[in-house]
């Protein structure tokens, strides 16, 4: 089956602007996609992925590994940093904003029912924004979760009294909040990336392993090209630096006050980009 199919113009609202129609068809848009995300069919995968750190911290909780690191409450932050920075951000941010964002419009093809939302007389890019939307609240809430639960888990069973005090009065709560909001800006940005990959490419899964392997390969590059990256601005962000080896390529983090910008104008572009694509759209289910 192949069509091609075009969104009905939207009226204007009462006072002659369509903003006002476009907010509400947003919301609407959100409601249906969000329930979708964490309810779907689709959404078991994610929540395996994302509680996937969580094992080895159990164990952790019950069982302290031998090694004076694990006895000495000033190496939990590196530990956390290698946790995060490692399976967290590189590994489970990355492929759950995969799968999470790929099927926004993919996973709609594969079921044979995107044509309903472009025979609405919703816009194409309404209904684009609705969906990215969608994906982002449901990484963030998944995601910057994980990302404190996993904190709260590796300090609170070994030392309490220490960790409370840590959260409360020290620089833990500084921390959680950082590593929290690198999620978030990960989420963004991987989610921008992906969605447009989703409506450009049949098969998403090669260039979501090609990205993988650029950004885990980020270390060997030379400073010019680690700016070509998405981890690259994330890792400027952390409280918490971690070696990344005696291979790795030294090079200057970015400032927040050019990383954040930065993540903010790539993620419209891409955007802007998956606006026009789908805007000139035909659905092909024969493909498929």
């Amino acid at each position: 089956m192949s069509t091609t199919v075009d969104s009905i113009p939207t009226k204007t609202s009462n006072d002659g602007t369509p903003w006002a129609l476009w907010l509400r068809q947003i919301a609407a848009i959100l409601r249906l996609e969000v329930e979708k995300n964490f309810l779907g069919r689709r959404s078991f995968l994610i929540y395996l992925i994302t509680i996937l750190p969580l094992f080895p911290l159990l164990v952790l909780a019950v069982f302290t590994p031998p090694g004076n690191e694990w006895k000495d409450f000033s190496k939990y932050s590196t530990i956390y940093a290698f946790l995060y920075n490692g399976l967290i951000l590189r590994t489970v941010v990355f492929f759950g904003c995969a799968w999470i964002f790929m099927n926004l419009f993919r996973g709609e093809l594969i079921d044979r029912s995107l044509h309903y939302y472009f025979l609405s007389a919703v816009r194409r890019d309404v209904l684009l924004v609705g969906k990215y939307l969608s994906g982002l609240i449901t990484s963030i809430i998944l995601f910057t979760g994980l990302t404190v639960v996993a904190m709260l888990l590796l300090y609170l069973p070994h030392f309490g009294s220490q960790s409370v005090r840590f959260f409360l009065d020290g620089q833990g709560m500084s921390q959680i909040l950082t590593y929290a909001g690198i999620t978030m800006l990960a989420c963004l940005g991987y989610g921008a990336f992906f969605l447009v990959v989703g409506l450009f490419v049949r098969n998403p899964i090669i260039p979501a392993l090609l990205l993988y392997g650029w950004e885990w390969l980020n270390f060997l590059l030379p400073p010019l090209l680690k700016k070509v990256s998405v981890i690259h601005y994330l890792n400027s962000l952390v409280p918490v630096p971690v070696s990344e080896g005696p291979f790795a390529v030294i090079a200057e983090p970015t400032p927040a006050w050019i990383a954040i910008p930065s993540m903010l104008v790539v993620t419209g572009l891409v955007l802007a980009l998956s606006a026009y694509r789908i805007r000139h759209m035909e659905i092909n289910y024969g493909s498929d």
